[in-house]
């Protein structure tokens, strides 16, 4: 697979702000029994497929419920500093900004998902998705919340987990053909998820009658139901930290 370049051109004071390759744990995944939160790999992967970026503040924000441009404010727990006008309720209609402080260029055709960190809710507020061109666009963007109650403060802690980028090619949304088929079509396909359904179906007989529990664990071992081992299997993603690229080549005259 060619490789694919993220660039962050700092525009404005990145002082407090942090970005990094996300993390797989969450606390909450951490609070359940037996941590079993984390016996589910589609959870795991998704909570480390991006960067994060951090808040360079600690912060309050509420909303009136009113849709003008003054009903939502900002309570700044330190002085904003070199990070006067990074976080704001300039939209209004419950929606809380953070103006990000790089312009962001990625490989030809690719383009970032702009989104909250995967699996890490937050009472009171929700991330709003989108999907810039940075392949082009020499615009920089930001990172939006909105609030879903009124006269309720809602906190933001300084380096909290507030933005994840999610690099994705632009025009393969398109190309996906999505049909319909029936299991009948693919008689392998067919007899393992049977083999599935009855273990899946065993084990949860078991949990309600008092009884032990005995997952499978084969899609987190990456096997099929007869034992074959996925060798293109994933567990994680191991994603590079932020570097200091070399300088561009200048354009010959």
């Amino acid at each position: 697979m060619p490789a694919v370049h993220l660039t962050a051109y700092p525009v404005s004071s990145t002082r407090g702000w942090t970005i990094e390759p996300a993390q797989p744990r969450r606390d909450w995944m951490d609070q359940t029994t037996e941590k079993f939160a984390y016996r589910c790999l589609p959870l795991t992967m998704a909570n480390q497929a991006g960067w994060v970026v951090g808040s360079p503040l600690t912060f309050a924000a509420t909303w009136n419920g009113k849709n003008e441009t003054g009903s939502v404010s900002v309570r700044f727990l330190d002085e904003e500093g070199e990070n006067k006008g990074q976080i704001s309720g300039h939209f209004g209609h419950g929606v809380v900004t953070f103006t990000l402080p790089w312009l962001f260029r990625t490989t030809p055709g690719y383009g970032l998902w702009v989104r909250g960190p995967s699996n890490l809710p937050k009472d009171s507020i929700v991330a709003l998705d989108g999907i810039v061109e940075t392949d082009w666009a020499p615009y920089t963007f930001t990172m939006n919340w909105r609030l879903t109650r009124r006269n309720t403060e809602v906190f933001f802690k300084k380096g909290e987990p507030m933005c994840m980028l999610v690099p994705f090619p632009l025009a393969m949304l398109e190309s996906v053909t999505p049909t319909f088929s029936t299991l009948d079509a693919n008689p392998v396909l067919k007899a393992d998820y049977a083999a599935f359904t009855e273990r899946r179906n065993a084990n949860i007989a078991s949990l309600r009658a008092g009884g032990p529990s005995s997952w499978s664990m084969d899609y987190m071992r990456g096997h099929l139901p007869d034992g074959t081992e996925v060798t293109e299997h994933r567990r994680g993603f191991k994603l590079e930290g932020f570097g200091n690229a070399p300088a561009p080549t200048p354009n010959p005259e």
